[in-house]
């Protein structure tokens, strides 16, 4: 099954972020946001009992809770620099509503 795809923009974005050693990002969903759900973000150093890997490249492992597979099926991880903002955003063909921030999506 096919969790998550990421944009050659998002990869670099990662990799400026943290430009040395092996990258490892942990992506959740969470109640919350105008439109029911959240997408949460970090780096994290060790990986827990509960993460599943759902993304590896060469040197980028993406990891996210059993509780929030569910929601990340599918989706597209960008990232814009355009005129209307900076920042990380995740293309979802599951959610049926979201938000003008596009971090908040319901389903």
């Amino acid at each position: 099954m096919n969790y998550i795809s990421v944009t050659d923009k998002a990869l670099n974005q990662v990799l400026l972020h943290r430009p040395s050693g092996e990258h490892q990002l942990n992506i959740m969903v969470e109640s919350g946001g105008c439109s029911g759900l959240a997408y949460k973000m970090d780096f994290i150093d060790s990986v827990n009992n509960n993460s599943v890997l759902i993304y590896h490249s060469d040197n980028i492992n993406i990891y996210t809770s059993k509780q929030s597979l569910l929601y990340l099926t599918n989706i597209i991880l960008d990232f814009s620099d355009g005129l209307n903002g900076k920042g990380f955003e995740y293309k979802n063909p599951n959610a049926t509503r979201t938000c003008g921030c596009g971090m908040s999506f319901g389903v």
